[in-house]
């Protein structure tokens, strides 16, 4: 199979509402859609790199630079098979996986589509429904992340993940867990922490809680390997895991016994399959992580998690938990059990609504 021409657009989209973490305050979402074109089919992904390098160093400028000069340039025009042959041909570019995740994801929905299948078959998923949950932002008091909270557990979410940072944590913890005794509750600290934080991260054992996300440094494994053995709580590891590797010697060294898998961290669905059946060989349970993904990233989300090893609700929360209005159709609903259905039809599933992609689109460049 050929590709013949290939797009890529920015776009912002405006939050429904501002979305805090340890990093900041976001009111809208930039990333980049790719489109490629072969054969009389479209592949659609999502590169989820954002306008600041807080969470990555990988940027929209970044990205798209890589994109435009290395990777696109690699498979246009050629002869593919599958996703590893178009892997191979970029892979001397060192890191900028979600430069990749987002070409190789528009990839794997071209090559589903060509088979006839949804993308969640190609991956092996083998659910119809997968359990998702939602991440609050930090609130202006404990009073108003519980009134959060219990928005969202009326409209069916059972699992609820909150955003924590030093001196926004305990009591936010506590007034939460106060009012919700048997919700499912986990925090992120999005590296906010270290190791001379140990007595609050003590203190969150007390709240009955599934897991600490990323509580100390982006790129540190073994700090956690300590850190752990100091918790009851399961340490989960996000921003440290960018391979296959990574997982590895984060299970070998024992810094955490869950690991959060995104696509566009570790670059693509192929490298997070790899990091999914290691970690089920080893008995460590996966999630799916977000990162306020339109309808186009949340699809192939939806489509990896049906995986078996994503044993845990996912951060893949419905399209009206981020946007007014999404770019793709049917949107994604969550139902009254806290569950999303994974779309069967051949590729992400979904509808891209052209209309709505050119409102949000603020740059645009072809290749052919």
């Amino acid at each position: 199979m050929r590709i013949e021409h290939i797009e890529l657009r920015q776009i912002t989209m405006r939050l429904v509402a501002p979305f805090e973490t340890s990093f900041g305050v976001e009111l809208d979402e930039e990333h980049i859609i790719v489109r490629v074109d072969g054969e009389g089919l479209t592949g659609w992904g999502e590169c989820v790199a954002s306008r600041d390098p807080f969470y990555s160093y990988e940027t929209n400028q970044t990205a798209w630079h890589i994109l435009r000069d290395y990777l696109i340039p690699a498979i246009l025009s050629q002869d593919l098979a599958s996703v590893d042959d178009a892997s191979t041909k970029w892979a001397r570019v060192r890191g900028h996986e979600m430069a990749k995740a987002g070409i190789e994801s528009a990839l794997w929905d071209w090559f589903a589509k060509a088979r006839g299948v949804s993308l969640a078959q190609l991956l092996g998923g083998t659910r119809d429904r997968i359990a998702v949950g939602v991440s609050v932002g930090i609130q202006a008091s404990p009073a108003a992340l519980v009134a959060r909270v219990e928005n969202y557990l009326r409209e069916g979410y059972a699992r609820v993940k909150l955003k924590i940072a030093p001196g926004r944590d305990l009591p936010f913890v506590a007034a939460v867990r106060r009012a919700f005794p048997n919700l499912l509750l986990q925090v992120d600290a999005n590296s906010a922490y270290t190791l001379a934080d140990l007595a609050t991260l003590r203190a969150l054992d007390d709240f009955d809680l599934l897991l600490i996300e990323q509580p100390l440094s982006h790129d540190d494994i073994f700090d956690h390997h300590k850190l752990q053995r100091e918790l009851k709580t399961p340490i989960c590891l996000d921003e440290s895991i960018l391979s296959l590797a990574d997982a590895r010697a984060a299970i070998e060294l024992n810094s955490c016994r869950i690991i959060n898998i995104k696509p566009g961290r570790v670059g693509g669905f192929t490298e997070s399959k790899r990091i999914h059946d290691f970690c089920a060989a080893h008995g460590v349970p996966v999630w799916h992580g977000g990162m306020l993904e339109s309808g186009i990233g949340r699809a192939g989300n939806v489509a990896l998690a049906s995986l078996p090893n994503f044993t845990l609700p996912g951060d893949i929360s419905a399209s009206k938990r981020y946007y007014v209005e999404d770019l793709v159709e049917p949107e994604f609903t969550v139902d009254a059990r806290g569950t999303m259905a994974v779309p069967t039809q051949p590729g992400i599933g979904v509808t891209v609504i052209a209309e709505r992609l050119e409102r949000a689109t603020t740059r645009r460049e072809e290749f052919k």
